[in-house]
């Protein structure tokens, strides 16, 4: 699946260092950053459900 996102120019800037620090694809840094965003906000719905 493609997605197109909007990135704050400074935002596209940071992932865009990242990427090159890290020897990795732009797409591949960005795809990891939300798949841990969505893990964290899983979570954090999880735990408020408990209470």
């Amino acid at each position: 699946m493609t997605l197109t996102v909007t990135l704050d120019p400074l935002i596209a800037a940071f992932y865009e260092q990242v990427a090159l620090h890290a020897g990795l694809p732009l797409e591949t840094v960005l795809s990891d950053a939300l798949f841990k965003l969505a893990g964290e906000l899983a979570l954090e719905a999880t735990r408020k459900k408990d209470l």
